[in-house]
């Protein structure tokens, strides 16, 4: 047996021109790597800068329940609980009103529950004074507004002179007060719209004894006529 190997071919020795090309070519290998991982380092630098601990806060506690409902502490005199009656009209009237869309009316004032004259909303066994910002009518009362002072009506001076009479109707509060509420005269109806200004300016320099329930002094709608006669 052999103790070497018998080669096929013998060995040729690189040339010098072999041997730099090949340094070349392992040098720009090396470059064009180094050149390609350059840009990971930093990327890697901003990965560890970023990867610092992030403590989250802890949610808070969720807000303690409402404390339960308590009652009222009504420090004040209240009014009585109770209900309103409907008085019968002394004067029967022969034509129907005009409805008042504007006019309240709460039924609960008139249950019959509770205290002949007190409120719905009142309190049982109060005793106070039964106020309210309710507007009533004539048949709601115990006792209507009357009229105490009210000056004469001007009469147009057109209409003076060629004897043209006339009215008109008109509808307001009275308050508890015994004056006209501002803002509250309306005209209804009129024979002549030249007799309207100086009507309206008549009734809102009236004064009035206010209407009252119990005693106590209430607001009472009103509707009247205001007429304008010659002698």
């Amino acid at each position: 047996m052999f103790d070497n190997l018998i080669e096929s071919k013998p060995r040729r020795e690189r040339t010098l021109g072999e041997t730099i090309a090949s340094v070349i070519a392992h040098v720009i290998v090396i470059a064009v790597a180094v050149k390609l991982t350059s840009g990971a380092a930093e990327t890697v630098k901003k990965i560890l800068a970023d990867s610092h601990m992030l403590f989250i806060k802890a949610p808070e506690p969720p807000p303690p329940p409402p404390p339960p409902d308590q009652k009222v502490v009504v420090s004040a005199n209240p009014p009585p609980q109770g209900f309103q009656t409907i008085m019968p009209p002394r004067v029967i009237p022969t034509e129907i009103p005009p409805v008042n869309l504007n006019e309240k009316f709460d039924p609960k004032n008139f249950s019959g529950k509770g205290v002949e004259g007190g409120l719905a909303t009142g309190v049982v066994g109060g005793t106070g004074p039964v106020t309210t910002q309710d507007t009533y009518t004539e048949a709601q009362v115990d006792d209507p507004m009357l009229q105490t002072n009210c000056p004469e009506p001007k009469y147009p001076p057109a209409l003076k002179t060629v004897g043209v009479q006339g009215s008109v109707t008109l509808r307001w509060v009275v308050g508890v007060d015994g004056r006209v509420e501002p803002g509250s005269v309306k005209v209804v109806s009129s024979t002549n719209k030249s007799f309207e200004e100086p009507a309206v300016e008549t009734i809102t320099k009236c004064t009035y004894k206010p209407a009252k329930i119990k005693g106590t002094p209430v607001k009472q709608l009103v509707e009247q006529n205001v007429r304008f006669t010659i002698g």
